[in-house]
């Protein structure tokens, strides 16, 4: 068993901001991570563009250099496994924390190594930092997992000439369905709702809708999928009336949740929204537990990302060098 200052929960960008901040204020720590380093972008779509710029996604002072306007997902991996790499960061990937508990020295962490072999981790503080992305919202829908179906889109190629079916109507749902369609797919869309998402990325949203209108993608609004077959989706119409859709492949693009199910045993406070109740400094209401980015926002998970979510690890390093500094000038000499 070890004991560290700071055990960090997750290495996405916000986790590795967090991680970067703890080696300058001379904290020690260590980076939990159950995929790889920033898994979530691994899993993102091959030619994914992000939304802001480079500057904007950048973590401890290191510049991002892309010869892109806007980063895309192969600019993102390079620039973080790099920053990894040069800061000579505590990682350790492929290792999930499966419990969270409190301990005298504060924070006792159960964790499983990729072959199944267990272990512990003292921490005098935590800072959790898993985000969402690899928490889908389920249909709780007949066929939902079944083979011909994922919640990640990853590139159009292998369904050239197929009839897909993309579920959701959000960023990912729009950047897949043209994705789709450019690389010669049949695609269908089934929206809930009687329009696309006002969020959707603004260059996005035009060249979505122009396509719906001239007939190259169908959608169906105001209208759900209720079961996925091996050849196709039965959909309820806004009229309640059911009709099967001829179906290849179903992209089901509903969104992502995250997954605190690991932090259980401390029952954190939680707002009406689902967002967890934060102190100014992301600190839970289990003092010395910091939740930083959109993994305490369940509820606004629109609302934060890589951009914001960065200054949250820094908040939370500062508080956490607040305390532990304080701790050590009370205890006897």
């Amino acid at each position: 068993m070890s004991l560290v200052d700071v055990a960090i929960v997750g290495a996405g960008p916000v986790g590795l901001a967090a991680a970067i901040a703890c080696k300058r204020a001379g904290l020690s720590y260590a980076v939990l991570e159950k995929g790889c380093v920033v898994n979530a972008i691994f899993e993102y779509p091959t030619y994914m563009s992000f939304f802001t710029t480079a500057p904007e996604l950048e973590i401890g002072n290191h510049p991002m250099v892309t010869g892109h306007d806007k980063p895309d997902r192969r600019d993102a991996l390079m620039y973080y496994r790099l920053v990894t790499q040069r800061e000579a960061l505590n990682v350790e990937q492929y290792t999930e924390v499966t419990r969270v508990h409190a301990a005298p020295a504060g924070f006792t962490l159960a964790v499983e190594k990729r072959d199944g072999t267990p272990g512990v981790i003292e921490a005098r503080r935590v800072v959790v930092a898993t985000g969402y992305y690899d928490n889908p919202l389920h249909l709780g829908i007949p066929g939902e997992d079944g083979e011909n179906v994922s919640h990640y889109y990853t590139e159009a190629h292998p369904f050239m000439g197929l009839n897909v079916t993309v579920i959701g109507a959000g960023n990912s749902a729009a950047d897949a369905a043209l994705d789709l369609w450019r690389g010669g797919a049949n695609v269908t869309m089934v929206v809930r709702t009687p329009e696309l998402k006002k969020t959707i990325k603004y260059w996005v949203r035009p060249d979505l809708e122009n396509r719906i209108r001239e007939g190259s993608i169908t959608a169906h609004f105001n209208s759900q999928v209720v079961q996925i077959a091996e050849d196709h989706v039965k959909v309820r119409g806004e009229d309640g009336g059911l009709r099967d859709l001829p179906t290849h492949f179903t992209f089901a693009l509903t969104g992502y949740r995250p997954d605190l199910s690991f932090l259980a045993d401390l029952n954190l406070a939680e707002q009406s929204d689902g967002c967890l109740v934060l102190s100014e400094a992301y600190e839970s209401s289990t003092p010395g537990l910091f939740v930083v980015g959109s993994a305490g926002f369940a509820g606004k998970t629109n609302q934060v990302f890589i951009e914001n979510g960065r200054h949250h690890a820094l908040a939370a390093v500062a508080e956490i060098e607040r305390q532990l500094s304080q701790q050590r000038d009370l205890q006897p000499t």
